[in-house]
């Protein structure tokens, strides 16, 4: 792992934490998955935690972020409380959502998660609201929106880079590319799919690629997009190369992949590599983090708890936040 400018060990040990509770909280949810306390459909994040993690850490507080339905990871990055995340997984009252969004429909406003959403593509056209509304209220807030391969066929994806482009507005479109939409593979479904990121030059739109399997790497090219958005650059777009370990949704036993292709991505473990560089690099010890796994585990434990404790919302609730009020 190569580092132009090294962070400091704190928020290297940071990036670790955040990147190991994601994996944990994703592990401990497909396991209530099975259990039946967590229904609908459920799509996990295993193996593409550092893009959540490396891009969201260059973010200041008053930015937005907004994503699609493969969306746990991005939440707790955002520093949604993994209880309230798990308890909405639960469909539970004290969930995010008060147990009404689910898995695919976390919300947080006070940290400015503005969603995710089940529609492919559908989390585009918002972003480009939420940095309209930055520009027209003369805010220092950037959108930071996050997608997958798939919604690059989608007309909202054209529709929302053109205007952001002819606006110049402070947004950064993600594209993390897990090579699947679905069951398809990019090769199968785009014709550019070798190089996605140059989508971006029929909009006149700076885009770059990275490793989505390198936490620093994405903290590293995000913060470039990021200081160019709010020096008033315009919209950017970066598309990391990542993989999702496990299938579409817990429905999905993924039998249209390659074995060999899953071992190849598997060696490239974002939460495995970066640990074992920070202790041959002698930035950590395995005490140091083993006791941060052991804080996770407890974290974890206790979300579950809390979820499977909470109540769930009284019928009556149906008919609650059906309109806002002013």
């Amino acid at each position: 792992m190569k580092l132009q400018n090294a962070p400091e060990k704190n928020q290297l040990l940071d990036f670790y934490r955040q990147m190991f509770l994601i994996r944990r909280f994703e592990e401990r949810a497909a396991e209530q998955y099975t259990l039946g306390n967590i229904r609908g459909f459920l799509h996990l994040y295993i193996g593409e935690e550092a893009i959540a993690v490396g891009a969201i850490s260059t973010l200041m507080l008053q930015d937005y972020v907004v994503t699609h339905y493969r969306d746990h990871g991005h939440a707790l990055a955002k520093g949604m409380d993994p209880s309230v995340v798990m308890a909405e997984l639960f469909g539970k009252a004290t969930g995010s959502s008060k147990g009404k969004g689910g898995s695919m429909h976390l919300f947080d406003i006070g940290k400015r998660f503005m969603g995710g959403y089940a529609i492919v593509g559908g989390q585009l056209p918002l972003a480009v609201g939420l940095a309209l509304a930055s520009k027209y209220k003369c805010e220092d807030s950037l959108t930071l929106c996050f997608l997958g391969d798939g919604a690059i066929s989608e007309g909202e994806f054209h529709e929302s880079l053109n205007l952001a482009s002819l606006w110049k507005l402070p947004v950064i479109f993600f594209v993390e590319n897990n090579l699947y939409g679905m069951g398809a593979s990019v090769e199968q479904t785009l014709v550019f799919h070798d190089e996605i990121y140059k989508f971006a030059q029929a909009y006149k739109m700076p885009a770059v690629r990275v490793d989505g399997m390198n936490v620093v790497q994405v903290m590293e090219v995000t913060n470039k997009a990021v200081e160019s958005v709010r020096e008033g650059g315009g919209p950017y777009l970066i598309e990391a190369m990542t993989y999702r370990f496990r299938g579409h949704s817990m429905a999905d036993p993924s039998e249209y992949r390659n074995k060999s292709e899953e071992e190849r991505w598997r060696k490239k473990d974002p939460i495995l590599s970066f640990s074992k560089w920070l202790i041959d690099e002698k930035i950590a010890s395995k005490k140091e983090l083993d006791q941060i796994e052991q804080e996770i585990e407890k974290i974890v434990d206790n979300a579950v708890q809390f979820a499977d404790e909470s109540p769930f919302p009284e019928p009556a609730a149906l008919y609650e936040d059906v309109y806002g009020s002013k």
